[in-house]
């Protein structure tokens, strides 16, 4: 019986599915293994893949993934609330195919339903929960629409791996991501718009007849709306090169059209929907045309607000133009006489007239210098009422500047950011308390010398104990306090939150110590480029593990009879690091680990040119209390001030992780990830990335010059080379990170890292 099937569901694969070179019975011991291994109540769905599968897949996949993807499928199905609402024909069709279209098998079902329940653990309905999905997936996993993605069909891993992706790319996203929760969902594109301007893909979503959303694009909590929904209504269905189309897993004559690809081997069955798409197409007023408007600043769409109106008369209609993380096929759009001379106004640009002349007539405004004037006019007006919050999702944000526009810009933020923080700051410090989401920290801290004209140097000095009664460890603190006296600077002696023996590198301290050195430059003003960090014995292990990971945000650390537990130097590359260890200080081996690290850290400096700067002390004699001969540590460490944009980042993500370092940043850190990353010039380099989802680097007129193109590869392959444009979004983000005006960027690159 078994052996009937599998040639029954082989031969149909064998009949209707394009030929390959394979042949598809040279994996017949691993369907039979699926099928022999499906359980009785799963046979049905296993056969029904098997017969329906393209036969490349079936001379390559293996039982264990066909077993996986069809039990994950069953449970999605099953447990959904929906399900009743579901056909088993309908499960066949639209939940249960492993893929999309041609792009790579990967078994992405049960890391997308970990990440996709919890979003529509509440939805009611297919479409309700297919809305939440579309809204909050995305930036969940920090994937958005690029035409600098690798390829069009993108697998999920690929996308979230990279970050980018086409409107393909979305959408099979999309679509996996439903099916991964028991909604039934397919890929539907057109091949080419009527106007020739390119290809798209969407998603169509079954609740009681079949809805369509772009990928990527949420509208609320609505279907079948959309920039392309006009377009889409204008499709020719007798057309192959125009007609829309729905991948099927069933029996059908129609193959999908592939526009990203020179053939379509592999491709699979489709069904023509476009009657469902022009039937709803609006009625254009008699003698009237779309006409769609973009603004471009050099080659890249730019977003600014634009009216149209009759030569001299009054205005039309009002709007912005779409910028690059927008489908490169939707524009503007405003319905207008043809015939009719139309001015477009705007304060980015001069006036342009043109004649409205044919339906989905586009028109281009090229953007000059005086954009940037009125982004920073636009910037100010909306900083007297609302501050620097939310300041980067306005429109006038991803404007591109010029420099001494973000010169202005930045200091406008700046200003608007700090004057009104600094009440509840100053009223914090004086309170002696740090308190942030939950954790309290306790401080205590001292003036030393004569300010300078750039603000005091900050030192921040950690105590001792842990693991011990609260008693204890308020002693300890109250010895750091006159522990060490810089000649220059405010010394500051926090009280550890909590009193474990792992005081200083639990994962509210790197909060708590960013809110510290921002609270010390709103209010005190010192100098951001000189911030130390030091701390004895547990306080010792804090600056064992928070130097490497907060590299970034000190100038230099110095690390006194502490341990290191599970951490590794390989994030102090920039960082200038003391360690002064006690040779007799033989607790917990300080002092045989002490003198490894000097080993490690002479092998990564030697290996390294210009990297690890070090000095490693073990005292002779000494065990873990040093006769304060550690107090040397003080004034090397005030000879440095921070490199926050060095040729050369390491950076490697501890237990507690960080979303930016340096020049790079990510929105998806992950422990244990690794970067490598160098920069000359004009050109970037990820010379290596472990571990990386999404990778941005963070530019700056004192790194290159933005008003060139750069260059970013990934290994040796260009990923990125183009002008990467000033913007107001990228200095409100990174001022708002760290409330630090000396780190904030005004440009930043989001490209794919490596695999």
């Amino acid at each position: 019986m078994l052996t009937a099937l599998l040639s029954a569901a082989l031969t149909l694969c064998l009949t209707t599915t394009p030929p390959v070179q394979s042949d598809p019975t040279d994996n017949r011991a691993e369907l039979e293994r699926a099928l022999a291994r499906a359980p009785a109540d799963e046979q049905s769905g296993m056969r029904w893949l098997i017969a329906h599968m393209p036969s490349a897949d079936a001379s390559t996949l293996t039982s264990a993934f066909l077993l996986e993807n069809c039990s994950e499928a069953y449970r999605a199905w099953r447990t959904a609330p929906w399900h009743a609402q579901v056909s088993e024909e309908l499960f066949f069709d639209c939940i249960l195919p492993y893929a999309c279209i041609n792009e790579s098998r990967d078994p992405w079902r049960v890391s997308l339903r970990a990440i996709c329940a919890p979003m529509v653990a509440n939805a009611t309905t297919p479409a309700q929960a297919a809305a939440i999905l579309n809204r909050e997936l995305f930036p969940r996993v920090g994937v958005k629409y690029s035409t600098l993605r690798k390829k069009a069909d993108q697998s999920p891993r690929e996308s979230i791996d990279s970050g980018l992706a086409s409107c393909t790319g979305l959408s099979i996203l999309l679509v996996d991501a439903c099916r991964s929760v028991g909604i039934p969902a397919r890929f539907a594109g057109i091949p080419m718009w009527i106007d020739k301007s390119g290809n798209h893909s969407w998603v169509e979503i079954w609740d009681n007849g079949w809805h369509f959303t772009g990928a990527a694009e949420p509208t609320g909590d609505a279907l079948d709306q959309g920039w392309f929904a006009d377009r889409a209504a204008g499709a020719l269905r007798d057309d192959p090169n125009h007609a829309i189309y729905a991948v099927t897993w069933r029996e059908s004559p129609t193959r999908f059209p592939a526009a990203w690809r020179d053939d379509d081997e592999g491709v699979v069955r489709a069904v023509n929907v476009t009657d469902r798409y022009t039937a709803a197409r609006a009625t254009l007023p008699e003698g009237h045309a779309r006409v769609r408007i973009r603004a471009l600043a050099g080659d890249e769409r730019i977003a600014i607000p634009v009216t149209l109106a009759l030569a001299g008369g009054a205005p039309l209609f009002a709007g912005t133009t779409r910028d690059e993380g927008f489908d490169a096929n939707d524009h503007l759009t405003a319905v207008l006489a043809v015939g009719s001379t139309v001015e477009l106004r705007s304060p980015a640009i001069t006036p342009l007239s043109f004649t409205v002349e044919r339906d989905e007539q586009l028109v281009t405004a090229p953007v000059t210098p005086s954009t940037s004037q009125q982004a920073l006019k636009s910037l100010r007006v909306y900083l007297s009422s609302h501050g620097i919050k939310d300041v980067a999702a306005q429109p006038f944000a991803t404007t591109p500047l010029t420099k001494s526009d973000s010169l202005t810009a930045r200091d406008l933020l700046w200003k608007s950011y700090s004057s009104r923080a600094r009440a509840e700051r100053t009223r914090e410090l004086a309170s002696g308390v740090i308190e942030l989401n939950g954790s309290k920290m306790p401080i205590w801290f001292k003036e030393y010398g004569v300010k300078p004209k750039t603000g005091h140097a900050l030192f921040i000095s950690m105590h001792g104990g842990g693991g011990a009664p609260p008693e204890v460890n308020s002693k300890q603190w109250e010895n750091q306090k006159r522990l060490y006296e810089p000649a220059e600077g405010i010394y500051v002696a926090p009280r550890a939150p909590t009193d474990t023996w792992n005081l200083w590198h639990q994962d509210h301290i790197d909060p708590l110590f960013t809110r510290l050195i921002e609270d010390m430059i709103i209010v005190e003003g010192i100098d951001p480029n000189r911030v130390y960090i030091t701390g004895y014995s547990a306080g010792g292990d804090g600056v064992y593990q928070l130097a490497p990971r907060m590299a970034d945000q000190f100038a230099a650390a110095a690390m006194m009879a502490g341990h290191p537990n599970e951490t590794k130097p390989d994030g102090l590359r920039n960082l200038p690091f003391a360690l002064h260890v006690g040779a007799n200080d033989t607790p917990f081996k300080r002092n045989e680990i002490g003198a490894q690290w000097k080993v490690s850290l002479d092998e990564l400096s030697a290996k390294d040119p210009g990297g690890y700067p070090h000095l490693v002390e073990i005292h002779e004699g000494k065990g873990h209390w040093m006769d304060r001969e550690d107090r040397s540590a003080i004034p090397w460490m005030a000879q440095f001030s921070r490199d926050l944009h060095p040729q050369k980042v390491v950076w490697l993500q501890d237990d507690v992780t960080h979303t930016r370092f340096y020049w790079l940043a990510t929105t998806t850190p992950s422990a244990g990830a690794r970067v490598v990353a160098s920069r000359s010039g004009q050109d970037f380099k990820i010379e290596s990335a472990e571990g990386v989802t999404d990778l941005s680097v963070r530019l700056d007129d004192r790194m290159c010059d933005l008003d060139q193109p750069i260059t970013i590869r990934r290994g040796d392959v260009v990923v990125y080379s183009a002008l990467a444009p000033r913007t107001i979004a990228a200095i409100a983000t990174t001022i708002a990170e760290r409330g630090d005006p000396t780190a904030a960027f005004v440009a930043e690159v989001r490209v794919p890292a490596l695999p």
